[in-house]
């Protein structure tokens, strides 16, 4: 987007008590990743990310840690003394460093996720088409108890001007059924905010320099003071408690949901699926009740994951079914594969072309060629393995030796017999056998049939001969 003059800075310096818990308020998580990471995501969308600036107190250098690969800014705002303190700090930080002013500024809140990179587009348009001195994002909720309310200079109007920002406890009679509120979210001419902030005082009930006052200063001196209304209510609203939190969460996921069937995805009961943002799944796979897709997971087309399953950071081709209940982390999977019920894919294993992954089979680093079946209860650790093989039913990779992590080679072709172990380093090559139930603990060349088991034993009339013995004592 192009946004010349304009820089932005995001307020995510506070505790937030209401939360009762011990994690900064900006770093609780909502659709897959923290709340500040959501408004920063947003911003970079109107603004390179060197032109953010975020305000951080509270825990400050556990927050810098949780966004600085984002690339943005850092205020310090030692105390928490208020919103208009936290900008004092950000006016300071100018003067300090040195860097150039920008002729806008634009102020988010690191607690609103859903906030659009849309809406800080058209409330910086709005400044710019108005030469407003400061623009109000407002919204007009069911229930505005609690916020801050918008007095228009011409109540019931289309005039965009603004008197004042009027705090619910400090409403007058006729101004108590007021029902725009103040999202926090504003745009200033930077000049104009700059030569306020030091005018700030602390006379209110929180003892804080409140940014809000700042609108009746610019209104007195004959600035102008603008409104304009957000899209949707949701986009505006924070997380002061864990619930209203989640009803942030359920929005995103919904919002997400919708946005992936408008792409051509099947999502069957979209209200009990998990599906984080950074998703991307292809038209015409189908996902089932109850699924969970996580972080950066992307899903090809026509795909079917069915019910239960939980895929966190993978990527999965097209055409292939996940059946029910498959746990899937950091993994890969390829075109036509077919994987479970109750596979478990740990992370780096690369499930090859029309491979399958059967009943409670795990992998763990490990490349499964194509066309390739571990088809019942298999762990395959460590291991690098053909394509075309077929791993019998409980057969394993032993690739721990109580110290360290060694390798599984096995080549194309190889058949693996049922209940065999591999004893790592070991490799199996192209068309050979290992016969069901050994223990192999050498090289096998290609083409060769390998066991490693006792010969048995059968001994006539031995059970008859048992119970006697018994039976007499003996």
């Amino acid at each position: 987007m192009n946004t010349p003059g304009l820089s932005i800075a995001i307020m995510a310096a506070g505790k937030g008590t209401r939360l009762k818990s011990k994690r900064p308020k900006v770093l609780h998580e909502i659709g897959g990743r923290a709340l500040l990471l959501h408004v920063i995501a947003a911003a970079r969308e109107v603004v390179p990310a060197d032109q953010i600036y975020c305000i951080i107190g509270h825990e400050a250098d556990r927050v810098r840690a949780a966004v600085e690969a984002t690339g943005v800014e850092f205020v310090l705002q030692p105390e928490q003394r208020g919103t208009g303190h936290a900008l004092q700090m950000v006016k300071a930080f100018f003067a300090l460093s040195g860097e150039e002013v920008p002729q806008n500024l634009l102020v988010l809140s690191g607690d609103v996720p859903l906030i659009r990179p849309e809406t800080i587009q058209q409330i910086y348009k709005a400044h710019r088409r108005e030469n407003a001195a400061m623009t109000i994002l407002t919204a007009i909720p069911t229930d505005p108890t609690g916020y801050g309310r918008i007095i228009r200079a011409e109540p019931g109007t289309q005039t965009p001007d603004v008197n004042a920002i009027v705090e619910q406890k400090s409403l007058r009679p006729d101004q108590l059924d007021t029902q725009e509120i103040n999202s926090g979210i504003y745009c200033f001419r930077t000049k104009a905010l700059f030569d306020k902030l030091d005018l700030l005082d602390t006379k209110n009930a929180h003892g804080e320099f409140y940014l809000t006052d700042i609108a009746a200063m610019l209104v007195a001196d004959g600035e102008r003071v603008i409104a304009t209304q957000a899209e949707s209510v949701d986009e505006v609203l924070g997380a002061n408690t864990i619930a209203e939190m989640m009803h942030l969460d359920a929005a995103m996921r919904l919002a997400t949901a919708r946005r992936l069937m408008a792409n051509g995805v099947t999502i069957f009961r979209p209200e009990t699926t998990v599906i984080d943002a950074e998703v991307e799944v292809g038209a015409d796979t189908v996902i089932e009740p109850y699924v969970q897709l996580l972080g950066a997971t992307k899903i090809g087309s026509d795909c079917r994951i069915r019910s239960y399953s939980v895929i966190q950071d993978t990527v999965i081709g097209d055409n292939v079914t996940v059946r029910n209940g498959c746990i899937m982390d950091t993994a890969t999977i390829a075109d036509g594969a077919i994987l479970g019920p109750y596979a478990h894919l740990r992370p780096e294993s690369r499930i090859g072309a029309a491979a399958h992954v059967g009943n409670f089979v795990e992998t763990k680093k490990v490349t499964l060629g194509a066309g390739s079946k571990a088809n019942h209860l298999n762990y395959l650790g460590d291991a690098v393995i053909g394509a075309g093989v077929n791993v019998g039913a409980g057969a394993i990779t032993c690739n721990y030796d109580g110290a360290r992590k060694h390798q599984t080679t096995i080549g194309d072709n190889v058949f693996v017999g049922s209940d065999s172990t591999l004893v790592a380093p070991v490799t199996i090559e192209s068309g050979s056998y290992i016969a069901a139930g050994s223990c192999i603990t050498d090289d096998v060349p290609s083409g060769s049939l390998a066991f490693g088991r006792a010969r048995q034993v059968v001994k006539p009339g031995w059970v008859a001969a048992h119970e006697k013995t018994l039976k007499n004592g003996k």
